[in-house]
């Protein structure tokens, strides 16, 4: 220990200092540590915060803990992106000690007489005070002391002027002895590092006209891809995702659902990545030119779209870096290059890079892969499997390339070991695919986003219900019912989430033993006709979109740090809520997780996390129907999934909700105990 107090347990900490927490631009950043001294005399907690290459921002005072823990507690608010640090100082709080004291004694009846020494030291640290005030507060502080020291003044007068500093001195407060702990460190990411909804795309899909048995005739192009941009954007989604766009590989190409061969027309999985036609810094030809690929990112914008691109560090036998730089694949002993394996999977149409033969020049190579695409306009990459690559990689490239351009992030696409994926966070990560898409139970659910709470300083969730990699078995035998289920826990409980294309048709069909697609995308052109689906009410497009649009409109579901779960007697249902104090905004939602039946249940709502105290009642506004309810702590639900399987509430006090659309069916329901709905 160093310093005149102990500060211990200081966070946000990232493995013990070594990297640093992560937060975004106007996000309430809590900033605690514990800290306390010797004897009874009071301390005091700050926080001084700056930009690494800017003034330390207003000096923010920290509270103890209602707890009597010793901890205390403060909200910091970065407002520019980049390298922040923090240092929490303790410090003598002289005020504090004198105000507590001479408070005691009068009320145990002592005068005047009795506290002469009192008064003296009182004025002595406001006269110390007078000097750190704002100017139009100093008069105010001198004028307190003097009364302090005026003898014709009866005590009560005489003490009350400087016992009403509390709340100034607390702003301002005098400090002696201060101690201050090192700096930690922040990186601030912009917004859409933790509010963001992704939407998948097959560019080759789009547009593609394939044979009646679904062989390939003409390939979508971005051109045509571009045509799809306004239905995206009108479900509310802010990120257009594309897997990889490069040329494919010819040799060991794998055919129609991952068959060890392909025939010529089969078009290959987009993740062996490398041919004749270039690699990763090269466009598929069918796809169109660089030219071309601008176009559709500047159309994406147009329509409020940010382009995501894939990065998957891994080749095709073709691949030009294969001839060019052989020593970057490890050699087997009979001579050939070893191909990507996951036992028992297979994948012989990928090589993966040896990041230990050669790294300064893969580094060198892989950042100007990077840094080309950084040039046409891309600031979101989606990486691919980063677990099967170094860690101090990883560290390095993000590092170089927030350097170049500090808006840019990268999402880790790492279904494995959760060390390893809270490892990959920790190093830079901004983003990272969960277990979400397992989890299912309402208990499962509960435990594993508490567990991404606890991991918020280093670990932003993105929830995908599925992936073109991953097809679980509820969404194959729960249909559009549990489609929506699984829409609604994804949009809601986390600020990211991502939908692959065909979810909002509900696309099912499972390929045998393999938890994944029959009929792969990955594979082979999937034309999907989007209109015919949405002219026969089959598509989910309009419950997407108002999900997203209540997304964007409740300020409580940007963030994460808010969640908080509720009490209800029925397993089938999970209830939450997200509270954003500063708009005054709260949503709380009782979603079913049983696509098929009926169920009811009671809550038991934890009211201060809803911002009220336990007897009020409140308002709520469901904002998928309009209707309105009159609650309270314990309120009974009804919901039928097969209709609608979640409320999902605006809350408001009584005499500040908007107006019920009476058009759109709203009502009220007043019940014994809460208001019961359904």
């Amino acid at each position: 220990m160093t310093g005149r107090f102990p500060i211990e347990d200081v966070t946000p900490v990232v493995a013990c200092g070594r990297y640093p927490a992560k937060a975004v631009v106007g996000e309430a950043v809590p900033v605690s540590a514990r800290a306390y001294r010797e004897g009874h005399a009071a301390l005091g907690c700050n926080v001084v915060w700056r930009p690494v290459d800017g003034p330390p921002r207003p000096f923010t005072r920290m509270r103890p803990s209602e707890a009597g823990d010793d901890r205390w507690h403060a909200t910091i608010r970065p407002d520019r992106i980049g390298a922040w640090t923090f240092t929490v100082e303790a410090f003598d709080d002289p005020y504090l000690t004198w105000r507590h004291a001479i408070v005691a004694k009068v009320e145990a009846g002592q005068e005047a007489a009795d506290l002469g020494n009192d008064l003296a030291e009182g004025a002595e640290v406001l006269e110390s005070a007078a000097g750190g005030v704002p100017d139009e507060d100093r008069q105010r502080v001198r004028d307190a002391a003097a009364a302090l020291r005026d003898e014709a003044l009866p005590l009560p007068q005489r003490l009350a002027p400087a016992l009403d500093l509390a709340d100034l001195l607390w702003a301002y407060p005098v400090r002696r002895l201060v101690t201050a702990t090192e700096p930690y460190q922040i990186w601030v990411d912009r917004p859409r590092a933790l509010f963001s909804a992704w939407y998948e795309l097959f560019p080759r899909s789009e547009g593609a006209v394939v044979d009646p048995d679904g062989r390939p005739i003409r390939s979508g192009t971005f051109a045509t891809a571009a045509q799809r941009l306004p239905a995206i954007a009108a479900m509310g989604f802010d990120v257009v995702y594309l897997p990889p766009i490069h040329p494919i590989g010819r040799v060991n190409r794998k055919g129609r659902d991952n068959s060890l061969t392909a025939g010529p027309d089969d078009v290959g999985s987009p993740w062996a990545i490398g041919a004749a036609e270039g690699g990763h810094d090269a466009i598929h030809p069918d796809l169109g030119t660089v030219e071309d690929f601008r176009r559709f990112v500047e159309a994406a914008r147009g329509h409020g779209l940010e382009v995501a691109m894939d990065l998957a560090l891994q080749c095709a036998p073709d691949h030009p870096w294969v001839t060019e730089h052989p020593e970057w694949f490890t050699a087997r002993p009979d001579g050939t290059i070893a191909y990507a394996e996951n036992p028992p999977k297979k994948y012989q149409d990928i090589y993966p890079l040896n990041f230990d033969n050669d790294p300064a020049g893969i580094r060198a190579e892989i950042l100007r892969v990077v840094t080309y695409w950084i040039d046409q306009g891309i600031k979101i990459f989606r990486v691919d499997n980063p677990h099967t690559k170094p860690f101090d990689f990883w560290h390095w490239l993000i590092g170089e390339v927030r350097r170049r351009d500090p808006e840019v992030f990268l999402l880790a696409e790492a279904f494995t070991r959760p060390a390893v994926m809270h490892g990959l966070a920790k190093i830079g990560f901004a983003q990272s695919y969960t277990y979400f898409t397992w989890r299912t139970s309402a208990e499962e659910l509960r435990t594993y986003c508490t567990e991404l709470l606890a991991a918020a300083d280093h670990m932003r969730p993105n929830f995908w219900p599925t992936t073109p990699d991953i097809l679980p078995d509820h969404l194959v035998h729960g249909g559009p019912a549990m489609f929506r289920i699984r829409a609604v826990l994804a949009a809601l409980l986390s600020p990211s989430w991502g939908m692959y294309a065909g979810y909002e048709l509900c696309e099912r069909a499972p390929r045998p033993g393999s938890g994944e697609y029959l009929n792969s995308e990955k594979y082979e052109l999937r034309p999907r006709n989007w209109a015919d689906a949405e002219a026969r009410g089959e598509s989910l497009a309009p419950f997407i979109a108002r999900l997203n649009h209540v997304r964007r409109a409740n300020p409580a579901l940007h963030w994460l740090r808010n969640l908080r779960f509720h009490e209800i007697d029925n397993p089938a249902l999970l209830c939450w809520s997200k509270r954003d104090p500063d708009s005054d905004n709260t949503v709380l939602v009782v979603c079913c997780l049983d696509p098929v039946n009926v169920h009811w249940g009671n809550t038991t709502l934890d009211m201060p996390a809803l911002g009220f105290d336990w007897h009020e009642r409140f308002t709520v506004r469901d904002e998928l129907t309009g209707a309105e309810y009159d609650w309270g702590q314990h309120n009974a639900v009804r919901l039928d999934p097969q209709e609608l399987p979640a409320h999902v509430f605006t809350v408001h006090r009584h005499g500040s909700p908007p107006a019920a659309d009476q058009a759109a069916g709203a009502a009220r329901h007043p019940g014994h105990q809460g208001g019961v709905t359904g």
